[in-house]
């Protein structure tokens, strides 16, 4: 007998990466090994010297294929086995265990859109739909559009084991949102990958695209963000150490630091309004959704919680966004000596 493994890479498209799959067959039974693929074909190496290395990290059942078959996130690396330019879980991996002692735990909410063809799910050949309002947590068939595919998608990765903890329609025609966590930086990046694999898988079964993009329509539609939650073990006991993180995010060069490794075309997005801050100013403020950092109120009230980084685009890389977010929050906890 014999399994099949879907090896799936991020690859070195810029601004933003793709994400890359094939398929190994293997011996019931067999653990997972390196594999090699084409770097010249994915923006990862020169023709000349077009080996690249898979390098398996996080695996979890296929929902897809069924049975024995799984899903593998690779790493990639050189042939020397040193950790390629484009794989920013490397750069995570040290950042996570420096401050593992803080506990930090992300949940991150991936806003994306629907197109069929050129056009949003849901808008019409010609023209605009009615503008956006009724759409945000619909319901009926005049306002919501691809809920066959969402259903499929959150069943897939929850028969994956994937820490998904909810899904909504979003302000947009066509545009949802899925929510993975809450569980630590590598784990909630890792995660969050594999349940975009299976978006664009899901979709593909029903001759729709799924896009990341931060701003789908222009005008006066909402873009789409990753919205992203965050808390240390000091944070859920100390209202102090929600402040702290606020102005950690806020200090110095950091809100430019961050803002500019949040995902392309994050200027297009971050305009000050359609419930954003402008992608040059930092904020922060309870229940306020036009700031860069929201402090949800109940967390005000129980003095206690987690903070909601607004910023993030839809197409960020998750290692990126969790590496920034810990390094500066947990650095700003201990020289604050609240941890």
């Amino acid at each position: 007998m014999s399994y099949k493994a879907e090896y799936i890479w991020i690859d070195g498209t810029e601004p933003t990466a793709k994400l890359r799959s094939k398929t190994k067959i293997l011996a019931d039974g067999a653990e997972l090994p390196i594999w090699g693929f084409d770097g010249s074909s994915t923006n990862q190496a020169e023709g000349h010297a077009s080996d690249r290395v898979l390098n398996p990290v996080f695996s979890c059942p296929d929902p897809i294929r069924g049975g024995d078959n799984l899903l593998v996130l690779c790493e990639v690396l050189n042939i020397d086995m040193t950790p390629h330019e484009s794989n920013t879980r490397a750069l995570l991996r040290p950042i996570a265990e420096k401050f593992a002692g803080q506990e930090p735990i992300f949940g991150i909410e991936q806003e994306y859109t629907f197109f069929d063809g050129t056009r949003p799910l849901g808008f019409p050949v010609n023209g605009f739909p009615a503008a956006q309002g009724g759409y945000y947590c619909g319901v009926g068939a005049d306002e919501i559009f691809g809920r066959d595919i969402v259903e499929k998608h959150l069943d897939h990765c929850l028969a994956a084991g994937l820490e998904i903890s909810g899904i909504n329609a979003e302000v947009m025609p066509g545009q949802w949102e899925f929510q993975v966590g809450p569980v630590g930086p590598l784990e909630v990046s890792d995660q969050l990958w594999i349940a975009r694999w299976l978006l664009y898988r899901t979709a593909e079964d029903f001759n729709v695209s799924a896009t990341l993009n931060p701003k789908p329509v222009k005008g006066d539609w909402n873009g789409a963000g990753a919205h992203t939650n965050f808390s240390t073990k000091a944070m859920r006991e100390d209202y102090r150490a929600i402040i702290s993180a606020c102005e950690a995010l806020g200090e110095g060069s950091k809100p430019l630091d961050h803002v500019k490794n949040y995902g392309a075309g994050i200027d297009e997005r971050l305009t000050g309004l359609h419930e954003t801050a402008p992608w040059n100013e930092f904020s922060y403020g309870v229940s306020d959704r036009g700031a860069s950092v929201r402090i949800p109120w109940q967390v005000e009230k129980d003095g206690k919680g987690y903070i909601e980084d607004r910023r993030p685009n839809a197409n960020v890389d998750p290692y990126v966004v969790t590496r920034l977010i810990v390094d500066t929050c947990c650095t700003g906890l201990e020289k604050d000596d609240l941890v």
